[in-house]
């Protein structure tokens, strides 16, 4: 008797790139990880044809298809196969139909490793995503250097969206929907705000972006619901910010260029916004405080980057460069509290004090 040949069979359509056939597949979720075994073995870089998993990004993928179990998305995973492949077109069409792969075959992923782990994980908590499908691209192997060759041409030309545009088309994160109906409501957000860009050119038009103004949100509501309470004090809150902040105003009616404000004040940058968040979590969290009597104060304070005695070692750095890291962000934060005349509590004043001598 002669040996018994197990196979794979997919439903998948057939197609042609620089001269080679490869196909898509429709595959069950539930068998991902029978077929793409986990190479575990200890091998140098030169010798894989893929990275290492990270396992720190496997929770957020998976986390993300629980939560979102009736409208998940995935793009395609690409794979290589290393083994004996027909294909066997439809009677209509030569080039749909069904693709056998012997069971004996080797599967590599070349783009969607942490998809796939993801997947695995996400089926230990819903087994019912077993009978749902991926797309796979698969092409015939063709040894090791074509492999990572594939990777690399796979990924090298990706660019991923920004932020600031994941921000934007997000209609699930409610903190997103709350940034975006605070810049649509606050009318100086709305003019001055870049909805695509996470980093803006020397002389754009515009002075932030949305992700900065969502990363500021989170600072002053750490865990959201989208509330009409949330929405109602974020935008109360920006647009007394904006009503009180004298130089946007006088850019504003053209009194000031928008070169002198960003490159004269500290107060577009990203590290007066963010500190502004989170003067906004403390007023947020401690409504004895009059919002407007509270923000009423900012007109008064001297924003101007040679104003060191007030921003040097907080927004300004020792080399005259505008600060970008958290502890910049809590020393402006403090200072702006100190200038706001609201109360400053012992640990914070502590952390600014170690902070400041650490320097």
């Amino acid at each position: 008797m002669g040996e018994v040949r197990m196979f794979y069979k997919f439903p998948a359509m057939r197609g042609l790139q620089a001269n080679n056939e490869y196909y898509i597949c429709m595959i069950s979720l539930g068998i991902l990880s029978k077929i793409f075994i986990e190479d575990t073995s200890d091998k140098l870089p030169e010798f894989r044809a893929q990275r290492n998993l990270n396992e720190r990004r496997i929770p957020e993928i998976k986390d993300y298809i629980i939560k979102n179990r009736d409208s998940y998305v995935f793009s395609a995973l690409a794979a290589s196969v290393d083994g004996k492949i027909t294909f066997s077109p439809s009677a209509n069409n030569s080039d749909i139909g069904e693709l056998e792969v012997d069971m004996t075959a080797t599967f590599l992923i070349n783009d969607g490793q942490h998809r796939k782990a993801a997947i695995v994980k996400a089926i230990e908590v819903d087994e019912s995503l077993k009978n749902e499908t991926i797309a796979v691209v698969l092409y015939n192997d063709q040894g090791l250097a074509r492999s990572q060759q594939m990777f690399t041409d796979l990924n090298k030309h990706a660019v991923n969206a920004s932020k600031s545009l994941n921000t934007l088309y997000d209609s699930k994160d409610p903190m997103a929907l709350l940034t975006k109906e605070v810049v649509e409501k606050v009318e100086f957000f709305r003019k001055y705000t870049d909805k695509e860009k996470d980093n803006l050119a020397k002389y754009s038009a515009k002075f932030f972006t949305l992700n900065t103004i969502y990363d500021a949100n989170k600072r002053i509501i750490k865990n959201p619901t989208n509330s009409k309470k949330e929405a109602k004090f974020l935008i109360e809150f920006w647009g007394l910010v904006a009503k009180y902040m004298r130089e946007w105003n006088e850019m504003d009616k053209d009194e000031l260029s928008k070169r002198e404000l960003r490159e004269a004040y500290i107060c577009t940058q990203g590290i007066t916004i963010h500190a502004l968040g989170k003067v906004g979590n403390y007023l947020y969290l401690n409504p004895k405080y009059n919002l407007e009597k509270s923000l009423h104060g900012l007109s008064k304070i001297d924003w101007t980057r040679s104003n060191l005695k007030c921003w040097k070692e907080r927004a300004i750095t020792n080399t005259g460069k505008i600060n970008r890291n958290e502890t910049g962000i809590f020393l402006t934060y403090i200072q702006i509290k100190r200038l706001l005349e609201l109360d400053i509590e012992k640990e914070e004043l502590t952390r600014e004090k170690q902070l400041l001598c650490a320097k």
